[in-house]
C-alpha cells in the first residue's frame, strides 16, 4: 500500500518553502548596511560625472537647433 498524503498540509510546506526563499532573496536584495548604500551611491556618482565628461557635446536639447 501507499502512503496516504493530505495535501492541506502538502500545500503548506510547499507554501512555507516559497516564502522562505523569497525571504533569502529580499535579504540578499535589501539587507545591505548604510555604509555599503552609501559607497553604491558615490560609485553610481562618479560613473555618471566620467560618462558626463566624455560627451562631445553638452547640449540640453539635442533637438533644439538655436544652441548649436
Amino acid at each position: 500500500m501507499t502512503n496516504v498524503v493530505n495535501l492541506n498540509k502538502f500545500k503548506k510546506r510547499k507554501a512555507k518553502a516559497e516564502r522562505v526563499k523569497q525571504a533569502e532573496v529580499n535579504r540578499r536584495l535589501h539587507g545591505r548596511t548604510k555604509a555599503e548604500r552609501a559607497r553604491d551611491t558615490l560609485q553610481k556618482k562618479k560613473l555618471e560625472t566620467g560618462v558626463d565628461r566624455a560627451r562631445l557635446e553638452h547640449n540640453s536639447d539635442p533637438e533644439d537647433p538655436s544652441e548649436t
